[in-house]
């Protein structure tokens, strides 16, 4: 679409990087499209980028102490996935109210829900409230030490936004809120913060680096334009360096995390299959540098969704462990 065309207001447009033929578009009443659209329920990726730390956590959790393994760790892993849906789509809607006067300025962003007239503001922050509301039902089920955890992580919610104007690492930022379900499944499962579920947390900041630099590559022309900040535009011709470094930090941390856990244990089968977990991860990051291409939107975006799978990889092989 041109920069300059301007839609009317209300018109019922999908969002310009959601999938085709997505369900929303496809099979949603038209009044409820608006806000599945502020939620992100057309483009699921972010909820899997969401979800997958949670899973980590969890999963390893269970393995380093199988007396907490079973029910439990069924419970925790459904209500992630229903938690992820929840939260994500809220501190979306947060992050679009935020971004209202910023959003109409950037090809990609202006056919959003609130720039598109879809919505208004006041409708938008009821729609989160209702959101963040049914997430903290879930939240509710789990020790009091992990519901201490999913209140703080509220704060990184409600900053991340922000970040790109005060920032050249707003990425950052969205790692410390995104990968907070690392510390949060884990303390859930376990009873406790331990210094695994720290590591796994840093390996999905450096991992969340990696991913959405490449995301960030598809707005650099436009950020550079309003003045919005990232490391797509701080690393620029330099990217593949960076990144490779992201891959290494992130398959270095995760590895840490696994050996604190499961070292004591003292079994081999179960550390060899962990670990193999990151170094799948890392192999798949590999190959998206492989193919990266930062001036060509179109793969940036195709390989920011293929770290579902990247993320994906570790959480199966750590599910594995529970049961050998």
């Amino acid at each position: 679409m041109d920069n300059d065309t301007q839609r009317p207001e209300g018109t019922d447009t999908p969002v310009a990087d959601a999938y085709a033929l997505n369900w929303v578009d496809r099979y949603a009443p038209p009044k409820a499209r608006p806000y599945l659209r502020l939620s992100r329920v057309d483009r699921p990726i972010g909820t899997w980028l969401l979800l997958l730390p949670c899973w980590w956590g969890a999963f390893l959790g269970a393995a380093s102490a199988p007396d907490t393994a079973g029910w439990l760790t069924v419970w925790i892993f459904v209500a992630c996935g229903i938690g992820a849906v929840l939260m994500r789509g809220a501190g979306c809607t947060w992050n679009d109210v935020t971004d209202r006067d910023i959003d109409d300025k950037v090809a990609r962003t202006r056919s959003r829900p609130i720039p598109a007239g879809q919505v208004t503001t006041r409708q938008a922050l009821i729609w989160m409230g209702v959101q963040t509301g049914v997430a903290a039902l879930i939240l509710f089920t789990f020790n009091w030490a992990a519901i201490g955890l999913g209140v703080l992580s509220l704060a990184l919610v409600a900053i991340y936004p922000f970040a790109k104007r005060f920032t050249w690492w707003p990425q950052v930022f969205l790692g410390l809120a995104f990968n907070w379900g690392a510390v949060l499944a884990w303390t859930a499962q376990t009873g406790s913060l331990g210094l695994p579920a720290i590591f796994l947390y840093l390996a999905g900041i450096s991992w969340t680096l990696f991913y959405d630099t490449i995301y960030a590559h598809q707005d650099r022309e436009d950020d550079a334009l309003i003045g919005v900040k990232s490391t797509a535009r701080l690393f620029g011709r330099n990217t593949d360096k960076w990144l490779r470094g992201f891959l290494v930090a992130t398959v270095v941390l995760m590895s840490l995390g696994i050996i604190f856990a499961l070292a004591p244990l003292a079994d081999p089968l179960s550390m060899s299959i962990a670990l193999a977990g990151a170094w799948a991860m890392g192999w798949h990051m590999q190959w998206q540098l492989g193919h990266l291409d930062i001036d060509d939107g179109a793969t940036c975006l195709k390989l920011f969704r293929a770290n579902r799978d990247a993320g994906l990889l570790p959480a199966l092989f750590l599910a594995v462990t529970i049961f050998v």
